[in-house]
């Protein structure tokens, strides 16, 4: 598989992984579709173990969002940037601690953006607790996936 395939595969997993976060674009099905038309492209065992357990996790991962309560994000005043800083603190998170710094990245992205909204510490704590019952925890769940996922691509790329 050539340079510029593999680049567009990864851009497909960033724009899936931006798209959890977006209400509405199916941001884990392009995550997965892009680990799809990689493994076709480039059909090697590792590529093919990557996409099975890729399946694997994304099916927990629908599997633990269904069996968390239903929540709407709009429920809480939390806002595009909130959703927008939570993600980039996934992100940042997961590289600077690798793998489960996700989750603390997530809510360090809420509480940041939200104590620079609100002003003060208690407000942004409330505000964190609010977003996170109100379906952040959900959100989590599935970005935490997609992450791994992406990570595990790039791994497979680099090493494989």
């Amino acid at each position: 598989m050539g340079v510029w395939d593999l680049l567009l595969v990864g851009l497909v997993l960033l724009l899936g992984l931006c798209g959890v976060l977006v209400p509405g674009l199916p941001g884990s099905w392009l995550v997965w579709a892009a680990l799809l038309w990689w493994a076709l492209k480039d059909p090697q065992p590792v590529a093919w173990f990557v996409l099975v357990g890729a399946t694997v996790a994304l099916f927990l991962a629908q599997v633990v969002r269904w069996a968390l309560p239903p929540r709407r994000l709009r429920a809480c005043d939390a806002t595009a940037r909130t959703w927008a800083c939570a993600g980039a603190g996934a992100f940042l998170g997961f590289l600077l601690i690798p793998v489960l710094g996700a989750i603390p990245g997530f809510m360090g992205g809420i509480y940041l953006c939200e104590r620079h909204r609100l002003g003060r510490h208690g407000e942004a704590m409330a505000a964190l607790r609010t977003a996170m019952r109100s379906g952040g925890s959900s959100l989590l769940a599935e970005l935490f996936t997609c992450l791994l996922i992406a990570g595990a691509w790039l791994g497979a790329v680099v090493w494989g």
